[in-house]
């Protein structure tokens, strides 16, 4: 299994575990932005060391000045455009930190009505998370992970 592989795991593991205390009256219309640590150990394995609820956003770096805007303008488009459309010109003008983003980088992780039987009903909704630049994904051994 793959790093990324495992991370992914790892984060719906988190939402399975929480499922019952997240949104639990059920709010249409609404989103939240989780934020997740990891470390790897010298065998690549994955260790979660944290999920926030309000992760910082701070820019602090030039590696940070061009992922937070575009995680914002991703997470916005996934959240907020299927409700309120933009005009059909808007991508093709709209810059951000001097690059287009043409492409959302979320991926669905968890959906509580598709992951496991023993989940429905109990509440409904996805998980989408921001996919990684870099689409390269090393192999790593299984027994490792």
């Amino acid at each position: 299994m793959c790093i990324r592989d495992r991370i992914r795991r790892l984060v719906a593991d988190t939402f399975r575990a929480t499922h019952s205390k997240l949104d639990a009256s059920g709010r249409q219309h609404t989103f939240e932005l989780f934020g997740y640590d990891f470390m790897l150990d010298d065998t690549f394995r994955v260790y979660l060391i944290e999920a926030n609820t309000n992760p910082c956003l701070e820019i602090m770096s030039p590696v940070t000045a061009r992922i937070v805007p575009a995680m914002l303008d991703n997470a916005l488009r996934v959240a907020v455009d299927p409700l309120f459309q933009p005009p059909g010109d808007f991508l093709c003008s709209r810059k951000c930190t001097g690059e287009v983003f043409p492409e959302i980088r979320f991926e669905v992780v968890y959906d509580s009505k598709v992951d496991g039987k023993e989940l429905e009903g109990l509440s409904g909704g996805s998980v989408i998370v921001e996919a990684e630049e870099n689409n390269s994904e090393d192999e790593i051994p299984e027994s490792t992970l």
